[in-house]
């Protein structure tokens, strides 16, 4: 599953985009600085996500929507169409 679907699939499962999870984490005190644990922690007690989709979203959190090049263009089901993630909602991304 790509980076992106993972994304996607949080969302279609929550409702809420990686932007409002992002605005969330802020509210709760999460920044750059902080550890996966606790923040995979709350994701999985409040929201009820497994390890590989939490880990998604620990990275928009602390480290914003840029991804390795290397998962871009592989053209496997892990390859990303670009190496910025789309935050703003699965509906609207003018990449798909």
């Amino acid at each position: 599953m790509s980076f992106q679907a993972y994304l996607d699939n949080i969302e279609t499962k929550t409702g809420l985009t990686p932007r409002q999870f992002i605005e969330r984490a802020t509210e709760k005190g999460f920044d750059q600085t902080t550890k996966a644990a606790p923040i995979v922690a709350w994701l999985k007690e409040d929201y009820q996500l497994g390890q590989g989709h939490a880990m998604a979203l620990v990275h928009v959190i602390t480290k914003g929507p840029q991804i390795s090049d290397k998962h871009v263009g592989t053209g496997g089901a892990h390859g990303d169409a670009s190496n910025t993630l789309w935050l703003d909602g699965k509906d609207s991304n003018p990449n798909t």
